[in-house]
């Protein structure tokens, strides 16, 4: 694809803002709590809108972007390859392929793609970092669409969460099975399943426990070194203590650590780690 004006995109659910090497545009998602609107880009205050979102009592929930933004995200590229939330948590997916549809109509010489990942947060990171290495690579449009297809069956996110207020606040999990989350240390450990929602498996008892049982579901993945993206909110000890377990048991681990943004950090919520690795 040489000389084409080639884009990547993605919502702010993947925590990246650029991606070293690569045109990229980050899409932001919104997170409403009652009157307050937290716009999840550049200017967002996380700890502004963790403690607003602590003290609302009320229903909160999150919105996507618009076929609008995906459509100036896309810009006046040739080609654009994305990826999205999960469309099992989200209309994301669906806003970003009307756009898709919109573009193409316009500019018959373009080509788009958008993947539904199934997933968020790190994995997403996995794809766009594996969509840069298919496009330096010279690979077709086609070809980076097979590729890439492929390439996410192979990819995974795993959770630890401290909490699910928020989950519980949005109506996708009980108060009930919240609040026993939030007593006694309890860490809710879980993936993210082949049909794109955010599967709970194991509870375990503090963060070293759940360390031990997030490596296990990693291997029992398939999991053997390699590529791992970690992300925490305001849980940097944990995510650094985990990277060293992985480092100890894999020489060949290669690892990064971020904090999660705006959107991750409404559904992860404080003390959450996210683990993104290819299987």
């Amino acid at each position: 694809m040489q000389n084409l004006k080639i884009k990547l995109v993605a919502d702010s659910s993947a925590n990246l803002l650029a991606l070293d090497g690569a045109s990229f545009a980050s899409v932001p998602m919104k997170v409403i709590a009652g009157e307050s609107e937290y716009v999840d880009d550049p200017s967002l205050d996380l700890p502004g809108m963790l403690k607003g979102l602590k003290e609302y009592k009320g229903k909160s929930g999150t919105a996507c972007p618009s076929v609008g933004e995906w459509l100036a995200a896309f810009g006046d590229a040739d080609v654009v390859l994305g990826v999205t939330i999960t469309s099992n948590l989200s209309g994301c997916y669906n806003a970003a392929d009307i756009a898709k549809r919109e573009y193409e109509a316009k500019r018959p010489d373009a080509k788009v793609f958008i993947l539904d990942s199934l997933s968020t947060g790190p994995e997403m990171v996995l794809i766009l970092e594996k969509y840069a290495e298919l496009i330096n690579a010279g690979l077709t449009f086609e070809q980076i669409v097979e590729e890439i297809k492929a390439y996410s069956k192979k990819t995974h996110l795993m959770f630890s969460l401290a909490s699910l207020s928020n989950f519980a606040k949005n109506g996708r999990v009980s108060q009930a099975v919240a609040a026993a989350v939030g007593l006694l240390n309890i860490r809710v450990v879980g993936k993210a399943s082949d049909e794109g929602m955010l599967e709970p498996m194991h509870k375990c008892r503090g963060d070293k426990k759940a360390m031990v049982q997030l490596l296990a579901c990693m291997e029992k993945a398939g999991f053997c070194g390699g590529k791992v993206h970690l992300t925490h909110t305001y849980n940097l000890e944990t995510a650094e203590k985990f990277a060293e377990m992985l480092k100890q048991k894999y020489a060949d681990v290669k690892l990064s650590i971020r904090q999660n943004l705006g959107l991750c950090s409404y559904y992860a919520e404080e003390g959450a780690l996210l683990v993104g690795f290819e299987g």
